[in-house]
């Protein structure tokens, strides 16, 4: 009986549907986070008589045939991206990148990474670094006897010295794009690596090239709808439900078979 089958693609595919929806939730603080929607597509089709197929009675053509469903398959689970809002917090070194881009961090094997957490520090050696220690690209280092910093939109950073009166130029912040920001690879603390679905980085400066803006003093924060996915939760759940129902039904009628005498 396929009904066996096909229901236990159906809750497999609810079972993921949850996952994505809980690790969304877990997230819902996380900087920078945007949420995942978990997307499906049915499986092939057993053709048991084809539409188009000549009726051999009288030579009519079928307008439908049968054509019998195998269930569903997972076909991706996307990244929707969209702007967090975007909370004060008052740090020097915290930016918030209002609109579309990442920023690109070296990781220790050498490999290029990107991402939307702002919330950057400063090193013993005053190289400016994530906070799994990470340095951004291009590497800018803090004078140790600097005042302060400031950070404008365009991602200049400059420095103020108690023996100075105007502020010196450290370096300049660039931001990443990507033709398909949905093909990046998750790496786990918030980075994301090039693939070839994503395309090759563009860098660029901040505001320019369709790219979004630097705000210090400022993360983003994640991006997940709590009231949206304890909905979506609530309709898995009862997907699941339908389908387990479905395994129960095709048993008694398997059951109703196996007593026939």
């Amino acid at each position: 009986m396929r009904a066996l089958t096909i229901a236990a693609t159906g809750m497999a595919a609810q079972q993921m549907r949850v996952e994505t929806i809980s690790n969304n939730l877990a997230n819902m603080s996380t900087t920078g986070y945007n949420a995942r929607r978990a997307e499906f597509a049915d499986l092939h089709y057993q053709q048991m008589v084809r539409p188009g197929t000549i009726n051999a009675a009288d030579g009519t053509v079928l307008p439908t045939g049968v054509q019998l469903g195998l269930g569903v398959r997972p076909a991706a689970v996307s990244m929707h991206l969209a702007q967090g809002s975007l909370s004060a917090t008052g740090g020097d070194l915290d930016l918030a990148i209002d609109g579309p881009g990442f920023i690109e961090v070296t990781l220790p094997s050498g490999q290029a990474a990107y991402t939307r957490d702002g919330g950057l520090k400063r090193s013993g050696d005053g190289l400016i670094v994530t906070s799994d220690g990470f340095p951004v690209a291009p590497d800018i280092a803090i004078p140790q006897d600097a005042r302060s910093i400031a950070i404008n939109a365009d991602g200049e950073i400059y420095a103020y010295f108690d023996d100075a009166a105007e502020a010196q130029l450290l370096g300049q912040f660039n931001l990443v794009g990507f033709t398909n920001p949905n093909g990046l690879e998750a790496r786990g603390s918030n980075l994301f690596t090039e693939t070839e679905a994503s395309g090759p980085p563009v860098v660029s400066t901040p505001g320019q090239d369709g790219l979004g803006t630097l705000r210090q003093g400022y993360l983003e924060d994640s991006s997940v709808d709590p009231v949206r996915e304890i909905t979506e939760l609530i309709e898995a759940q009862r997907g699941y439900e339908m389908n387990a129902k479905i395994i129960s039904a095709a048993d008694q009628m398997l059951g109703a078979t196996t007593q026939v005498r």
